[in-house]
């Protein structure tokens, strides 16, 4: 079994997981909360981390029953196959959303190095570093083409 990354309709993220977890398929879409600020009011609101992606875990033979669901487009293709996400990968997006981001350490690092982080919620992860900000680091996840952002008051 392998964890696949669905397309979905823009905005039907959330949809499309309720639903395949109805059907019984080990489903998993990232969220962040953010507070939005009306003219009136405030309000937090949940957003997938991915937009229009769903990580599914299924066999290969599995792959076509996701198209059942509404909301469904097509699988995620890299290099004219399926991707597949290892699950070291989803460990790590679970981790990062689990702990507090800032306590990342990231030192003198260059664009294009392979890391491995020491401290904190990504604690004994590699990556790739795509860009290095002044209170933000980029990091890659190769196997799906996406990149994490995150806070890091530690960069030095």
């Amino acid at each position: 079994m392998h964890w696949y990354v669905l397309y979905t309709k823009p905005n039907r993220e959330l949809k499309v997981l309720e639903s395949l977890k109805k059907q019984n398929i080990e489903a998993y879409c990232p969220v962040k909360t953010e507070i939005r600020q009306w003219s009136d009011r405030k309000k937090k609101i949940v957003k997938p981390l991915f937009k229009s992606y769903v990580f599914v875990y299924l066999n290969e033979k599995e792959r076509p029953i996701v198209f059942n669901t509404p909301g469904v487009i097509n699988y995620l293709f890299w290099l004219g196959k399926p991707a597949v996400v290892r699950d070291e990968e989803i460990e790590i997006i679970k981790e990062w959303l689990k702990g507090d981001s800032k306590e990342i350490n990231v030192e003198e690092f260059t664009v294009g190095e392979k890391v491995q982080i020491k401290e904190g919620p990504l604690k004994d992860k590699s990556a790739i570093v795509m860009k290095i900000g002044k209170k933000r680091i980029r990091l890659i996840l190769p196997s799906i083409g996406y990149c994490v952002t995150t806070n890091s008051s530690n960069i030095k």
